[in-house]
């Protein structure tokens, strides 16, 4: 596949064939994806051909092979010149996010009391596939309402605060939510998951802040050095994989009508305005309550461990989603922005900020591998691919070459010889999420600055991990 450097952060797929319109990476030369290894770049020309897409199919800096769209895949479509949705562009993980939380706590003071903190998270915080979540609801009813409501409806219900829901994107609730359009199958699997953490590459993470590059916005994050944080990454576990096996179904079936014709099937897609593209739109949104609702009860039952153990209150920074498709207005169009292992990036000033942020631009949230540094950036003015920017660091190795590669036990003591606890994971669980699985973050991180996604405010660094 021929791809052009434009620039030392980007680089271009030509339209060819069926492609409507360019592929455009944001990356170096080190980060993309061999061909040979990963059909990432094969799928960003995919993306290409979806009808109505506008500018180019973009690629983040993280970019991997995923389901139908890379992961770290952003692409619009014109919802008024017959554009679709497509949910490979969210992915089955609807509303899978980061949420960083602030401590009134420097990393000296917890230090004496960190193993016994990292023990007590473990025990308290739901994690592994299948387990049971924290909050249990009792049936559909409820659950409804807190697919209408997501982390607003936790709020009301006693689990946060207002300046939660002010800290939140979405104020906590996507609009749009149609519980109805979630199937009993979808009902069964999330029902007793609400603040759960799950299994894979999720995790609660204890961090502290090693190095600030913007002061002034970090003072407006209300973060400084050497400040305890917590970093949770999750989503909206069994739920969401229902909703999206669910419609990638219906609409794979429904393309025809429709005059649809895709390169993969795993681009399945109707238009934005079809009823299966408005049933899917409204489930997803109701999906992605559910995951914004999980990370908020993951965040309540965190609070608890650190106000009986310290004593410190935690502040919400920011809780952004990355699997999502959202309906925005660009340049005067309307359109259909699927974000995939991406996030927005808001640029300072933008209405949708809370007035306190509003003046440093959105918080970006970066987490790196397993033991790495993770990021915290800020959106820019007139940042790219509809102001979005990457999601983690970008897995290089599947979990199977990752286990081969290294065992639990041998990474559980790699760590904890370099101070950081490690709790909650299987040893094969622990394998699989080896920091040798993913790309440096700080190279990706210095290829979303380099590419005016977003810019750097904050450094941080593990000093304990609970592992899905």
């Amino acid at each position: 596949m021929e791809i052009i450097q434009e620039s030392p952060y980007r680089f271009v797929i030509p339209r060819q064939g069926r492609m409507r319109v360019p592929g455009v990476v944001f990356a170096t030369r080190a980060l993309i994806p061999d061909p040979a290894t990963d059909r990432a770049l094969e799928q960003v020309a995919n993306v290409a051909e979806l009808p109505g897409i506008v500018e180019a199919s973009y690629a983040m800096p993280d970019v991997h092979w995923g389901y139908g769209f890379p992961i770290g895949g952003v692409a619009a479509t014109d919802i008024t010149d017959g554009g679709v949705v497509s949910p490979g562009g969210v992915g089955f993980d609807i509303s899978c996010g980061v949420r960083l939380l602030a401590a009134e706590l420097g990393r000296d003071e917890l230090a004496p009391v960190l193993s016994r903190l990292m023990d007590r998270l473990a025990a308290v915080i739901p994690c592994g596939t299948g387990r049971g979540g924290t909050w249990r609801l009792h049936g559909r009813a409820e659950l409804e309402k807190l697919l209408a409501g997501g982390a607003a409806y936790a709020v009301a219900c006693g689990h946060g605060c207002q300046r939660d829901l002010d800290r939140c994107e979405d104020h906590g609730a996507a609009g749009g939510a149609d519980p109805a359009q979630v199937s009993s199958r979808a009902v069964d699997r999330g029902l007793h998951q609400v603040g759960s953490l799950g299994s894979g590459n999720h995790f609660l993470e204890v961090q502290a802040v090693e190095e600030v590059f913007d002061p002034a916005a970090a003072q407006a994050f209300g973060l400084a050095e050497g400040q305890v944080c917590v970093m949770i990454h999750c989503g909206s576990r069994g739920l969401g994989h229902q909703v999206c096996s669910d419609h990638v179904q219906i609409m794979d079936k429904a393309m025809a009508r429709y005059g649809i014709t895709v390169p993969d099937r795993q681009l399945a897609c109707t238009p934005t305005g079809s009823p299966e593209g408005r049933r899917y739109l409204g489930a997803m949104a109701a999906a992605a309550n559910y995951g914004r609702a999980n990370r908020q009860l993951l965040s309540e039952a965190t609070r608890g461990v650190f106000s009986s153990m310290t004593g410190a209150p935690l502040h919400l920074v920011y809780d952004v989603s990355h699997n999502l498709a959202k309906i925005e207005t660009h340049a005067g169009r309307r359109l259909c922005v699927h974000r995939k292992g991406a996030t927005l990036a808001l640029p300072p000033g933008h209405p949708d900020l809370p007035e306190d942020l509003r003046g440093a631009g959105q918080p970006v949230l970066i987490p790196g591998s397993m033991g790495t540094s993770s990021y915290v950036l800020a959106g820019v003015p007139g940042g790219g691919a509809f102001a979005s920017a990457c999601h983690g660091a970008g897995r290089m190795l599947s979990r199977h070459q990752a286990a081969r590669s290294i065992t639990g036990a041998q990474l559980r003591r790699q760590l904890e010889d370099r101070g950081i606890a490690v709790r909650g994971a299987s040893e094969r669980g622990l394998a699989e999420e080896t920091p040798q699985a993913y790309k440096d973050v700080t190279l990706v991180v210095e290829a979303a600055e380099g590419a005016r996604l977003c810019r750097k405010v904050a450094r941080l660094v593990p000093l304990g991990v609970v592992k899905g």
